[in-house]
C-alpha cells in the first residue's frame, strides 16, 4: 500500500463517519422533537428554515473547501451532496405546500 492509497482510504473512511455523524445527530434531533413535541409544536417551520439553512451552507462551504483541493472526490460522496440539496428541495416544497393547504387565505 502506498502513501497516497493509506490517504485516500483514510479520507473515504472519515467522510463516511461524517456522513454517519450527521445521519445520527439528525435521528437524535427527530427523536427530541417527538418527545418534546407538545413544546416545539409553534416552531416547527422556524427550527426546519434554520436547520436546512445552516446545514446547507456547510455542506456547500465543505463542497467547495474539497473541490478547491483539486483531487478528485469519491463518487458516492458527490451523489450524497447532490441527493441532499434534492431532499432539501424537496423539504422546502412540501413545507410550502403544506403551509398553502393549512392557510389557504394567503
Amino acid at each position: 500500500m502506498t502513501v497516497f492509497e493509506s490517504r485516500d482510504k483514510y479520507i473515504d473512511r472519515r467522510a463516511r463517519a461524517e456522513l454517519l455523524s450527521g445521519v445520527g445527530a439528525g435521528v437524535l434531533g427527530a427523536g427530541l422533537a417527538l418527545l418534546f413535541k407538545q413544546f416545539l409544536g409553534a416552531l416547527t417551520v422556524p427550527l426546519l428554515v434554520v436547520g436546512a439553512a445552516v446545514h446547507g451552507l456547510a455542506m456547500y462551504q465543505k463542497h467547495h473547501l474539497d473541490a478547491s483541493r483539486g483531487a478528485a472526490g469519491r463518487r458516492w460522496v458527490e451523489w450524497a451532496y447532490w441527493a441532499c440539496w434534492l431532499l432539501l428541495l424537496t423539504l422546502a416544497g412540501y413545507v410550502v405546500v403544506a403551509g398553502l393547504i393549512r392557510s389557504p387565505n394567503l
